[in-house]
């Protein structure tokens, strides 16, 4: 990507290679916030793990432990549902980096046939 939008046109260049370092930069925090909200993710299943398996028998837990197991499910499933928000905008963010490198491709290579014909 970065060789095709340095072999520009410098006032071309320019503008590409801010979005290109834009969109790299978007990628590099959406693929961090992943990475922790799966490590997040992780630690909380082990924390409820060790709950389920310290309760031997349910009818001894008290309101107040379903209550912080409810709000720990609860915060399991917004982070995940966080989580694939985030991919899907990583995707979408990778999908129109992909259609923007192939449209200045396809400029390019009208730029190099017209400056052919010109010759």
């Amino acid at each position: 990507m970065d060789l095709e939008a340095r072999s520009l046109q410098p006032n071309v260049k320019a503008v590409l290679l801010a979005k290109l370092r834009e969109y790299k930069s978007d990628l590099n925090n959406l693929k961090s916030e992943h990475k922790r909200l799966a490590s997040a993710n992780s630690n909380q299943a082990a924390r409820d793990d060790l709950l389920e398996s310290g309760m031997a028998d349910a009818m001894s837990v008290s309101a107040n432990q379903r209550g912080q197991l409810m709000m720990s499910t609860e915060r399991l499933n917004e982070s995940s549902d966080r989580i694939k928000e985030s991919r899907r905008t990583m995707l979408e963010t990778e999908e129109l980096g992909v259609s923007i490198l192939q449209d200045l491709h396809q400029q390019r290579q009208s730029l190099l046939h017209a400056n052919d014909t010109n010759k």
